[in-house]
This record gives C-alpha cells, structure tokens and sequence, in this order.
C-alpha cells in the first residue's frame, strides 16, 4: 500500500505532462499566426495581380 502512494505521489509531482500542453499550445498559435499571415499575403498578392491585369485591358 506504501509503494502505491508513494507511485501516487510521483505521478502528482510529474510535470512532462503539462509542458507537452504547453509546447502544444505554442505549436498551435505559431501555426495559426503563420496560417493566417500567409493568408492576408495571398489575397494581397492576388489584388495586386488583379490591379495589373486591369491595367493592361485597353
């Protein structure tokens, strides 16, 4: 029984856990935040293209 909650014990105090969470966390904004970019760039991009083409239309 001693053994049990001494295994108890350290698995309360083990924090490997809950740093994954948190480096899976970071992972996900760093993802969003380039998904996003990456998005406004592109519509940017295709306007630009857009505006050119127009320019070109007699």
């Amino acid at each position: 029984m001693d053994q049990l909650r001494a295994s108890f014990a350290v698995f309360l105090r083990d924090e490997r856990g809950a740093t994954m969470i948190e480096y899976g966390f970071v992972v996900s904004l760093i993802s969003l935040t380039i998904i996003t970019s990456a998005t406004l760039i592109g519509e940017s991009v295709i306007r630009f293209f857009q505006s050119m083409a127009a320019g070109f239309t007699p």
